[in-house]
């Protein structure tokens, strides 16, 4: 079963988190509330997760492709000893990468809206 490990942050602010339990078979001596102190900072944890990122940005933005925007997702299992990784699903790796791109739009001035509705002047009746 999973457990809360105990995250703090550069400056000494707790995050728990329900954390996985890692699959070594080793593991943490909780404290008396089942609570494991995470042997990183939570910023320090999620360092590899932010390099796997930056890494899988620059490979879709540059190159061919162009795409006008990127999307990645990651699944993140903390643990409180390796702390942040990327989850695995059901199969394989959890990555979701989304690319897009607008329509291209002609060169030249913009086309001018529809035309305004003419509203007809009314004058007052005596």
């Amino acid at each position: 079963m999973d457990g809360l490990v105990e995250f703090k942050t550069d400056d000494g602010t707790v995050v728990v988190v329900e954390g996985a339990e890692d699959e070594s078979g080793s593991r943490l001596v909780a404290r008396g509330d089942g609570t494991v102190a995470a042997t990183r900072t939570f910023e320090g944890s999620l360092e590899g997760v932010r390099a796997a990122a930056d890494a899988a940005l620059r490979v879709f933005r540059d190159g061919s492709l162009k795409p006008d925007s990127v999307e990645i997702e990651f699944g993140v299992r903390l643990t409180a000893e390796a702390g942040a990784l990327i989850a695995k699903s059901a199969v394989e790796g959890h990555l979701v990468v989304k690319l897009s791109w607008s329509p291209e739009r002609p060169a030249g001035p913009p086309e001018a809206g529809p035309a305004p509705l003419a509203v007809p002047e009314t004058t007052p009746r005596p």
